[in-house]
């Protein structure tokens, strides 16, 4: 499709499908290698996608792929997913924090065994990869690191608060992603001047992957879905962004809007944002 990361190695976790899949095989379509990071190698018992599949598109598109399978909620699993992409890839250029856990349940309800396995994966685990990856990033005098993020980390409007759907559900994991905003913006202030950028992305609207057609299919309408090729289009633009485009919290359409810039499905043909 195009070489804008040719000779990058990048490296996405929760690319066994969903997002993160389909950012893997973008960024592989434009030159990088790509490191995958996830649970599922081979299979999944409920859901569609894996690290293997993921890996077969990569290469597909020209991209050399290494599987390293962890559980970014474990921290010794997580202990040594950058060092294992480099090994076999060379030094981590990009990072794409994909991975999330979603547990959509009222506050009033929610253990702390499941508060405490969203801010594992969602917080703590890209803080990690981070620390990992950023010493040689500072080295080679530039790198890209993206969050995504999600919409649940915008504060409510109310009262009166709308209560339907996902609404009151959403508490938590919406404040562990607000919190990775914050670490977003926090990163940007330390790395300042070393040519290492952080930013966020997050959708406008959901983006129907398998997990989330799982979790939310059933509750959401046609107005509240963007197409899975805006928010790949999305990070790639920040996986190859200038140096001063730092400490950003994006949002993908308006990214995409704003810059004028054509969403590519995989095939190279252009995708209605929208």
């Amino acid at each position: 499709m195009g070489e804008r990361l040719g000779g990058r190695v990048a490296l996405v976790t929760g690319a066994s499908r969903g997002i993160g899949a389909g950012v893997a095989e973008r960024l592989a379509a434009e030159g990088a290698a790509v490191g995958l990071v996830a649970r599922t190698r081979s299979a999944h018992p409920t859901l569609p996608g894996s690290l293997e599949r993921t890996a077969e598109r990569v290469r597909s598109r020209g991209g050399a792929a290494a599987i390293v399978v962890a559980d970014l909620a474990d921290e010794g699993a997580r202990a040594d997913v950058v060092a294992r992409v480099a090994a076999e890839l060379g030094p981590v250029d990009v990072l794409v924090n994909n991975a999330a856990a979603a547990i959509y349940e009222p506050l009033t309800a929610c253990s702390l065994k499941r508060r405490r396995l969203m801010t594992e994966v969602n917080l703590h685990a890209p803080v990690d990869l981070v620390q990992q990856a950023v010493p040689a990033m500072i080295e080679r005098g530039e790198g890209w690191i993206v969050n995504v993020s999600s919409g649940s980390a915008v504060h409510p409007a109310g009262p009166p608060f709308r209560t339907e759907g996902l609404a009151p559900t959403i508490g938590f994991y919406g404040a562990t992603k607000s919190a990775l905003n914050r670490v977003t913006t926090g990163l940007a202030v330390e790395l300042h001047g070393t040519g290492v950028r952080v930013n966020t992305i997050e959708p406008r609207a959901a983006v129907l992957s398998e997990g989330a057609v799982e979790l939310a299919g059933d509750v959401l309408s046609p107005d509240q879905i963007e197409p899975l090729e805006a928010m790949v289009q999305a990070v790639l633009e920040l996986c190859d962004c200038p140096a001063d485009h730092t400490g950003r919290i994006e949002t993908s359409l308006e990214l995409i809007e704003r810059g004028g810039v054509e969403v590519l499905g995989l095939d190279g043909t252009p995708v209605p944002p929208s």
